[in-house]
């Protein structure tokens, strides 16, 4: 099982220092990744300072060497698709290949999309997230590509370098279980990076769903393709080492692959860099 930290893109964390600062700690103490959010506006938090996720990555891989980096996670419909892949590609040049890239719709639907003037439709926004994905790994790849698709079009494009990994980054979906239709776009990738109605940002997720879900996208798995594949819980858990593992544990033993530690979304703590910086110092928990 692997470990990660994930920060939101406001508040401490907008500065690009800071992001660099948690990176390295987050190195030096043996955690496996860092993940940052993927918001322009989120109206429960916009009086505080927010951060572009792709420069503050940026920061953080120049300030490491070893740990996984990427966003957690990126809502594909509210970009163009040859910008994004622009940036990812990039990213993954300047970390030597170590970028993951999740996606989902994001939200708050309506203030990521409809404060703007986008549509706030979660159909039509699947469609640009699965028609997206799809262009992004072609754009990775650095050959032509021409699509005509239902919301992109692309005439006789060629995108180098392509990235360090091959065919792309590795890429996990988001959504909240148990909505079935995000898992079985999930399954089509490389991961699945679910939150739970029962359990929010920050809060551990029970088991017996885990489980359930686990089961559901290994269902919907393309039969023979044995890539490894990524189920990614997160929640806060204590810094002591035996009581964080009869937190994860479980969850582990249910199918779980990495390990997100997150403040409660709720909490004081969210975007406050001290308390961050304490939990990543005592390390990432042992299973």
């Amino acid at each position: 099982m692997r470990f990660s930290i994930n920060i939101p893109n406001f508040g401490d964390f907008a500065d690009p220092r800071n992001v660099a600062t948690v990176a390295a700690a987050a190195e030096q103490a043996g955690w496996d990744g860092l993940f940052v959010w993927d918001h322009v506006l989120h109206r429960r938090h916009q009086d505080r300072p927010f951060g572009d996720p792709w420069m503050l990555l940026t920061a953080a891989a120049l300030a490491t060497s070893r740990i996984r980096l990427g966003t957690l996670l990126t809502p594909v419909p509210r970009y163009r698709p040859q910008q994004l892949a622009r940036q990812v590609a990039t990213l993954d040049h300047l970390s030597g290949g170590r970028v993951v890239f999740a996606a989902g719709l994001g939200g708050p639907i309506e203030d990521e999309y409809r404060s703007f003037g986008d549509t706030a439709e979660p159909r039509l926004l699947a469609q640009r997230l699965d028609e997206g994905l799809e262009l992004l790994r072609r754009f990775w790849s650095g050959e032509p590509v021409n699509h005509h698709g239902q919301h992109y079009e692309v005439r006789d494009v060629k995108m180098p370098p392509a990235s360090v990994q091959r065919p792309g980054p590795p890429v996990w979906i988001g959504g909240f279980w148990p909505h079935r239709p995000p898992m079985r776009r999930a399954a089509r990738w490389d991961g699945a990076a679910p939150l739970f109605e029962t359990a929010r940002h920050g809060h551990v997720p029970d088991a017996a769903e885990v489980r359930e879900l686990v089961s559901y996208v290994r269902k919907h798995r393309t039969a023979g393709d044995e890539h490894p594949y990524e189920f990614v819980l997160g929640g806060a858990t204590p810094p002591d080492a035996a009581k964080a593992k009869d937190v994860i544990g479980p969850l582990h033993d249910a199918g779980a692959t990495w390990w997100d530690e997150r403040q409660v979304q709720t909490g004081p703590d969210l975007d406050r860099l001290p308390p961050v910086l304490r939990r990543i110092e005592a390390g990432p928990p042992v299973v």
